[in-house]
């Protein structure tokens, strides 16, 4: 069985793609389109193996609760 690829060189591999598929075409926005992409399933992930537990999803991710409040509402995650 192979190891498992790191979020960190799996973000890598998939900038490189969106780059090629770019194919020379400047990208705009990238900064926050990624963060973004990225903030939102990690929100998700979080807050399911938190129980939906706001407090303890706050904690885990070192953010203050109504960051996190806001940051759900934002991305629509809130049940």
């Amino acid at each position: 069985m192979s190891e498992p690829q790191s979020i960190e060189n799996c973000i890598r591999d998939n900038l490189e793609i969106y780059f090629r598929d770019l194919d020379g075409t400047d990208p705009v926005g990238l900064y926050d389109m990624l963060l973004k992409l990225v903030e939102k399933p990690l929100l998700d992930v979080v807050m399911t193996q938190s129980g939906q537990n706001q407090s303890r999803a706050a904690e885990w991710l070192g953010l203050n609760r109504n960051t996190l409040r806001k940051k759900l509402l934002e991305h629509d995650l809130l049940n």
